[in-house]
C-alpha cells in the first residue's frame, strides 16, 4: 500500500501538469497573451506537477528496495549544487514566461528541470524518512490539482485541490515534528541509511535471547497489562486480524490490552491505524505515543510485531542516525517480547538495541505465522 499511494501521487501530479502543458501547447500556437493569473497558474502547476511525478516515483522505489533507487540515500555528486543549479533554472523562466513572453522553448526547459528536480530532491533521502516524504509529495498533488483548477477555472479542482494541499502540508509538519526534524532537515540532510548500512555507534552489547511460543503464552496469560506494539512487519504479514484476535483471546482472560501507535510506525501516515480499523480493533484501544509512553512502567508484556527503529533506545544518545527522534518507551516495560523475522534492521540502517537488552525475548517468525502460534499455545495454556 505504501508503494501504492506513491505511484498514485505520481499519477495525481503527472496529470495535473499535462494539464497545463496542454493549455500552454494551446496558447503558443494562438500567440495569445494569458492572463497572468493563468500565466502564474500554469507555471506552477507545470513545476509542481512535475515534481511531484518523478519524486514519487523515485520514493515508490525506494520503498519497494529497487535496486535503482535503494532505500538508503544516494548521494549525487555536486547534488546540491545541482538541484539548486535546477531550482535557479525554473525560478528564471518562470519569470521570463510571468512578464508576457510566450515561449515554447523556455517551457520545455522549466519541464525538465523540474523533472530532474523531482530526482535530486529525493534519491538522496533515506528510507527512513519516507513517511513524511509520501505527506509532502501529496501535499503537492493537492497543490498541482489546485492550479490545474485555475488553469481550467475549475472551481471544483481549486477547491478539492487545495483541501489535499492544505491536509497534506499539515500532516507533513505533524510528521516532521513526531521525528523532531525539520522537513527542510529531511530535504537536505538524506536522514536513514537503509537496510544493513551501519551499526548504532556506541551502543550496548549484549547477546540475544530467542524464546518460543509457549514461553510467551505463559507470560501473556498470566499478565494483567499487555501493550501491542504493531510495525511494518506485521503491515507486510497481514497480521492485524490474528493480534485482534490474539487480543480477545487475552482479554477474555481478564488481560487489559491496548496498542502503541507510533506516529510513523510502518512506510506512510497513518498505516498502523488504519490496518488495526480494518480488523475491527476497538479504538479507544489505540494509544498515540504520547499518551502510551507512561503506561509501559506498569506494563507486564509489551508485545512487538515488527516494529524496529521506533522502539530503537539509541534515538536517546546522540551521535546516532535516530537521535532526538522519539520513540516508544518500550524497554521500560517488566518484559518484552519481540516477533521479527530475523536480527535484520529497519530503515534507519541500525542495529535495534532493544534486541540485546535482557528484559527482552525475541520470537523469530514471520508475524501471522508467529501470531497463529501464539493463539494455539495461549488456548493450550
Amino acid at each position: 500500500m505504501p508503494q501504492l499511494v506513491s505511484l498514485f501521487n505520481a499519477v495525481g501530479g503527472g496529470a495535473a501538469a499535462l494539464i497545463a502543458i496542454d493549455d500552454y501547447l494551446g496558447l503558443n500556437g494562438t500567440a495569445t497573451l494569458p492572463t497572468l493569473q493563468v500565466n502564474v497558474a500554469t507555471v506552477l502547476d507545470i513545476v509542481i506537477g512535475s515534481i511531484t511525478f518523478t519524486g514519487s516515483l523515485i520514493a515508490s522505489g525506494k520503498l519497494m528496495g529497487l535496486r535503482i533507487t535503494p532505500s538508503k540515500p544516494v548521494m549525487i555528486p555536486g547534488g546540491q549544487l545541482v538541484t539548486a543549479g535546477l531550482a535557479l533554472i525554473v525560478a528564471a523562466g518562470a519569470l521570463y514566461l510571468w512578464a508576457g513572453n510566450l515561449s515554447l522553448p523556455v517551457m520545455l526547459l522549466i519541464l525538465a528541470a523540474a523533472l530532474v528536480f523531482g530526482v535530486t530532491m529525493t534519491l538522496p533521502i533515506g528510507g527512513a524518512d519516507m513517511p513524511v516524504v509520501i505527506s509532502l509529495l501529496n501535499s503537492f498533488t493537492g497543490t498541482a490539482v489546485a492550479m490545474a483548477g485555475f488553469v481550467l477555472d475549475n472551481v471544483v479542482l481549486i477547491i478539492a485541490g487545495a483541501l489535499v494541499g492544505a491536509s497534506g502540508a499539515i500532516l507533513t509538519k505533524l510528521m516532521a515534528d513526531a521525528m523532531n526534524r525539520s522537513v527542510l532537515n529531511i530535504m537536505v540532510g538524506g536522514f536513514g541509511g537503509g537496510e544493513g548500512t551501519i551499526s548504532a555507534a556506541g551502543g550496548p552489547g549484549g547477546s540475544v535471547r530467542a524464546v518460543s511460543a509457549d514461553d510467551v503464552a505463559i507470560q501473556l496469560a498470566y499478565a494483567t497489562n499487555v501493550i501491542v506494539v504493531p510495525g511494518y512487519g506485521l503491515a507486510v504479514a497481514q497480521a492485524q486480524h490474528a493480534v485482534r484476535e490474539l487480543a480477545e483471546l487475552l482479554e477474555a482472560r481478564g488481560v487489559n490490552v491496548s496498542y502503541a501507535i507510533h506516529p510513523v510506525a510502518g512506510r506512510m501516515p497513518g498505516h498502523m491505524n488504519v490496518l488495526l480499523a480494518e480488523a475491527n480493533v476497538p479504538y479507544p484501544q489505540l494509544k498515540e505515543m504520547d499518551d502510551v509512553n507512561p503506561e509501559f512502567e506498569r506494563t507486564d508484556v509489551a508485545l512487538v510485531i515488527g516494529a524496529n527503529d521506533v522502539t530503537n533506545p539509541a534515538a536517546r544518545r546522540a551521535g546516532t542516525p535516530v537521535s532526538g527522534m522519539p520513540i516508544l518507551d518500550v524497554d521500560k516495560a517488566k518484559s518484552i517480547i519481540v516477533i521479527k523475522r530475523s536480527m535484520g534492521r529497519g530503515y534507519a540502517g541500525i542495529d535495534n538495541e532493544l534486541y540485546v537488552n535482557p528484559k527482552t525475548g525475541m520470537f523469530f517468525a514471520d508475524a501471522k505465522a508467529g501470531l497463529a502460534e501464539l493463539i494455539a499455545a495461549v488456548k493450550a495454556v
